[in-house]
């Protein structure tokens, strides 16, 4: 449902807009399962009004609303088609549903089972909690959304991780750090005064998928977020996000007692300074009683923190910890941290930094760690602190907004990204230790859990940019509540409940959604290649990337090509940065013999003629991925342009234009790295491919002027 008179105006339906994200109600063609729906709409019973429950009549109402053009309309519970309760609700009308202790379900979880109500066929929804109902009634509606089976419904779900997290890199004058989608939607201005009922609708598709969290600024904070009047404005979003389940977090400036409390330090072992945050926390609970906690990137690319007194992260996180413990707040700590003073590969420092202080950290403390060990790039192998922290529960961190993966011009679905590191076998515990299993808490019974995302969300009618974008949203909350959940059955519900359940535009558009992904590594950074983007805003390519601030900001930090070969060498001959992993993984990317092919530059330098797998040379080979890369680009646009008796005439057209900008893109990409790594490989691009439009010189004299993304405070 559009909420916003501009969107009204502007486009006339929100199907066509893309404002209403997955959450497309629309009309069912005539059909048995639109029978069953209706039946049920039409005799709906609801055990109870809490705020979650009243959300979910609400999103039922929309529902039926979007999908069959009638109202709910509410009946005895002896006469319902569609009771919804919570499980004690329901557990007091035992003749519905009989469970056992063991089938009920607890927190948040949620079971949706056919019954029998006398005498009629009817279902239930319900959960351990309200808000495990209101999750129940979501997956309901995207069971009957997705065209799935109504007759015998079985579904019993639960969270597998307590903290499911949106992090808005949005600053208060409205920028977003590495943000793609316009303004921040926060309206600082407005707030606490105006709350745009497009707030509402972003705590609906969060709760649709699960996420139950929001940090509202940028991790580099702006000590303003904690004044009397943004905790107002704090707690007016929070007003609107509880009904949903949403806690909302802020990130805080280390060196707030000094800016905002006018103390002479910020050293966390000084009495004065946990004072002041001690009494700072009360003040915020007292606005926002249900504040979840605070988000902290600390002694990182310039930020303040416990290193800067002599002290430790466990120092600084602790001493928040402390203040946060009474109101049952929490802490994530972030692990990305490296500094131009520590004379070695940047990919170890976050490891050399946490593991020794691993088992020091409060019980309301979480290391959020990063995918990899760099920085969101298309490609990295899992970040060797997972399964590194046998005491400290550790928190997943993955970027939604494609910083590295062309913006909100290119077409990327994110879950196989994530599914990789997810999926990846620390063998912290021998082998099956997935990432996946560390984060749930398999190792670590009882201890905080978490999955992060980095928001892709801003003013734009569609939200995140590009319309497939929305697609990563989505899939991060999905994983979040279940890592072992499948990418390509994510995109599957996605593509249905966003545009069409016909099958003719389902298949060919999923099958290049799961390929996008390894399409943008093989234009950008083949082969274990990594942070070889242009230093202006970090878009578009730059491998000859050397006059920075920091020699760890260049690209050639990186890729270390020469006349001998190209890769970073992290074996035990170069910075034995693969000495961080357990040792069955230690060897496995050490050996040439075993190392993949995707991770092959990442940890090796070798010579342009190594020989690779495919019998090609390294050279041939990397030429190979770059051509092929750009033509799936190519490939995906053909598909696309036979989609339009499927797609409304915006999205489609949309659609296909920002197709073309990633075609000229993945081009650009192709070209540039090509020419320039073949200076060092003094060898030709073979025959079978099309030589570049223009010289080297010309590519590197492309600037990228008013690239989005570059907030500042």
């Amino acid at each position: 449902m559009i909420t916003a008179l501009l969107v009204l105006v502007a486009f006339g339906s929100s199907a066509q807009s893309g404002y209403d994200l997955w959450l497309n109600y629309r009309p069912m063609e005539a059909s048995v399962r639109a029978t069953q729906f209706k039946a049920m709409m039409s005799h709906v019973y609801f055990a109870g009004s809490s705020p979650q429950l009243q959300a979910a009549r609400e999103e039922l109402t929309r529902a039926a609303k979007g999908m069959l053009k009638t109202a709910i309309v509410n009946t005895p519970a002896d006469q319902a088609q569609l009771i919804i309760g919570n499980i004690d609700q329901i557990a007091k009308r035992g003749d519905i549903l009989k469970l056992s202790k063991a089938e009920r379900p607890t927190g948040d979880g949620f079971i949706i089972r056919s019954v029998t109500n006398k005498g009629r066929k009817a279902v239930v929804v319900t959960g351990g909690t309200d808000l495990g109902v209101l999750y129940g009634v979501f997956a309901f509606l995207r069971h009957v959304q997705t065209n799935k089976d109504l007759t015998n419904l079985q579904i019993t779900e639960h969270p597998k991780m307590m903290h499911r997290i949106l992090d808005h890199w949005d600053n208060p004058n409205r920028s977003v750090e590495r943000g793609y989608a316009g303004f921040s939607i926060w309206n600082w201005h407005k707030l606490p005064g105006y709350t745009d009922p497009r707030y509402t609708d972003y705590a609906r598709a969060n709760a649709s998928v699960g996420i139950n969290g929001s940090v509202l600024n940028n991790v580099n904070a702006n000590v303003i977020m904690l004044t009397p009047a943004y905790l107002a404005k704090a707690k007016a979003l929070a007003d609107v996000f509880r009904p949903y389940g949403i806690k909302v977090y802020l990130s805080i400036k280390f060196s707030s007692p000094i800016e905002l409390g006018k103390l002479s330090t910020a050293d966390p072992l000084d009495p004065q300074v946990r004072k002041w945050w001690k009494d700072k926390v009360d003040e915020i609970y007292s606005v926002i009683p249900d504040f979840g906690g605070f988000l902290v990137k600390a002694n990182s690319e310039g930020q303040p923190g416990p290193q800067s007194y002599g002290r430790t992260h466990a120092d600084g996180a602790n001493m928040l910890g402390e203040a946060l413990a009474p109101h049952h707040g929490i802490v994530m700590w972030r692990a990305f941290v490296y500094d131009n003073n520590v004379p070695d590969d940047r990919a170890k420092q976050a490891y050399s930094e946490f593991k020794p202080l691993d088992g020091k950290f409060n019980d309301n403390v979480i290391v959020q760690v990063k995918n990899g060990a760099i920085d969101f790039q298309p490609r990295e192998p899992f970040h060797p602190l997972f399964g590194a922290m046998a005491k400290t529960p550790l928190m997943l961190e993955v970027q939604l907004t494609q910083e590295y993966l062309g913006f909100s011009t290119h077409l990327v679905y994110e879950a196989p990204l994530f599914k990789e590191c997810l999926d990846a076998d620390t063998y912290a515990k021998g082998k099956g230790a997935t990432v996946a299993k560390v984060l749930e808490g398999t190792y670590q019974p009882g201890k905080l859990t978490g999955m992060a995302g980095v928001a892709n969300i801003g003013t734009d009618l569609n939200w995140c940019g590009h319309p497939f974008a929305q697609a990563n949203w989505y899939s991060f909350g999905r994983l979040a509540w279940d890592p072992g959940a499948s990418a390509e059955a994510i995109a599957d519900d996605w593509l249905r409940m966003t545009f069409t359940n016909d099958k003719r535009f389902i298949d060919p558009i999923k099958d290049h959604m799961m390929r996008s992904r390894e399409n943008t590594v093989n234009y950008m950074t083949p082969l274990g290649l990594h942070h070889i983007m242009s230093a202006d805003g970090h878009y578009g390519p730059g491998p000859w990337t050397d006059k920075m601030p920091r020699a760890d900001w260049t690209a050639v930090y990186y890729h270390k090509a020469d006349s001998l070969g190209i890769g970073f060498d992290r074996t035990a001959t170069g910075s034995n940065a693969v000495a961080q992993y357990f040792p069955e993984v230690r060897d496995h990317f050490a050996d040439l013999s075993t190392c993949p092919d995707i991770y092959l530059l990442w940890f090796h330098h070798l010579s342009w003629n190594y020989k690779m797998r495919s019998g090609k040379t390294l050279w041939d080979e990397l030429v190979d991925h770059y051509y092929k890369g750009a033509a799936a680009v190519q490939g995906m646009q053909k598909v696309w342009n036979g989609m339009r008796p499927y797609v409304d005439a915006t999205r489609y057209n949309e659609v296909k234009q920002l197709m073309a900008v990633q075609y000229d893109e993945a081009i650009r990409w192709r070209n540039s790295c090509v020419l320039y790594f073949q200076t060092f490989s003094k060898k030709p691009i073979g025959d079978q491919y099309s030589k570049p439009e223009h010289d080297l010189q010309y590519y590197r004299s492309l600037h990228y002027y008013n690239v989005p993304g570059l907030g500042t405070n």
